[in-house]
């Protein structure tokens, strides 16, 4: 499950105005879509300007969310992504369950170009290549117990 969305919203939006940000956020979801196919990704949901999606391993979505990253920084935009690896619920054309919910409150934890993961999703691309550096462990809002969470770096 990954949750990603624009970094630092308002301070963009109040320093662009609403027309050149309409145009900004266009490209967003065009640079945000058009990696999907790449990386074997499938949007389940969107509010805002955020994203929900489900990809079929953790590599690729942790490949994906540092690739889209870079290539909206041209732009002047920056993303907060975060993800966690676990069952979902299917409900119709979205997905739900613990596991969707524990990837929000990941991504809550994430700075601007920052991607986070939980240590379930970096102990499963183990071997893969992706670095991380530690997050330390956090209490995650609605989620039982501590939570060891990782950026990675690529």
């Amino acid at each position: 499950m990954l949750f990603v969305d624009v970094a630092d919203l308002t301070r963009a939006l109040s320093a662009l105005g609403d027309s050149a940000w309409k145009a900004r956020l266009t490209d967003y979801y065009r640079i945000v879509r058009s990696e999907f196919a790449r990386f074997r990704g499938r949007e389940a949901n969107t509010a805002g300007n955020g994203i929900m999606a489900s990809f079929d391993g953790p590599g690729r979505t942790i490949r994906y969310a540092l690739a889209i990253d870079a290539a909206l920084r041209p732009h002047g935009l920056e993303v907060r992504a975060g993800l966690h690896t676990g069952e979902v619920e299917l409900m119709g054309d979205n997905i739900g369950g613990i596991a969707m919910h524990i990837a929000s409150r990941v991504q809550a934890e994430a700075a601007a170009g920052e991607v986070v993961v939980s240590s379930t999703t970096r102990d499963l691309v183990a071997g893969s290549g992706i670095a991380f550096e530690a997050r330390g462990a956090r209490r995650l809002r609605g989620v039982p117990g501590e939570w060891a969470l990782f950026s990675a770096t690529g």
